[in-house]
């Protein structure tokens, strides 16, 4: 009989069987997120749902906006999908960094969508240059961030944004955004990138 440390010495991963992730988007669709080696594959789940959901559902409404800038907010997908709240803080462009969550009002508003997503292993880095620079052709506009609960993915954009256009270093970009949104919680790989994330300009602690 093999010891506790002989077993956790000799185990191997391939005895571990593979799971999945099923995530259903406001509009209703279904996608299911898999791992295939070192990457997730995404499909759309076209089988019947079933009675029970398997994860736990936040329907609660969410519209607080966090004001980071004058010309920056950050919020959820209900917040970009409530035209009233569109229209109190005057925006004009609206980021998207959902997966799987679709543009309320092309025809009203300056769209750009990045569908990530919000799993540790995802590369947030690799997509603030072109988040930030969408941000910056706004000009004198107002942009809102959002992803699907305005917490992680959009929240990191935005720290990411501050870091890269403002040379701010982690701890203070991160205390600005969670005191304008205080659901601001990116996942552990996020917050672990943007605490290595050293853009040109930031000034150590």
């Amino acid at each position: 009989m093999q010891s506790l440390a002989q077993e956790i010495k000799t185990f191997s991963k391939t005895n571990l069987r593979k799971q999945c992730t099923r995530v259903t988007t406001l509009s209703g669709r279904r996608i299911i997120e898999t791992w295939k080696g070192s990457t997730i594959h995404v499909v759309e789940d076209k089988s019947q749902p079933e009675i029970a959901c398997g994860y736990v559902q936040d329907n609660s409404w969410d519209v607080q906006v966090g004001v980071i800038k004058p010309y920056l907010l950050l919020g959820s997908q209900d917040a970009a999908h409530d035209f009233g709240t569109l229209r109190k803080y005057k925006v004009s462009h609206i980021l998207n960094v959902a997966y799987g969550v679709e543009n309320a009002f092309p025809d009203l508003f300056i769209y750009k969508t990045l569908s990530i997503l919000d799993v540790p292993d995802t590369d947030i880095t690799s997509y603030f240059q072109e988040c930030s620079k969408f941000i910056d052709q706004a000009n004198k506009g107002v942009v809102l961030v959002h992803c699907n609960s305005g917490v992680s993915r959009s929240a990191s954009v935005v720290i990411g944004y501050l870091m890269s256009t403002e040379g701010k270093p982690f701890n203070d970009a991160f205390t600005l955004v969670k005191s304008a949104r205080p659901a601001t919680c990116p996942n552990p790989g996020f917050l672990e990138q943007l605490k290595g994330f050293k853009p040109k300009g930031v000034r150590e602690n």
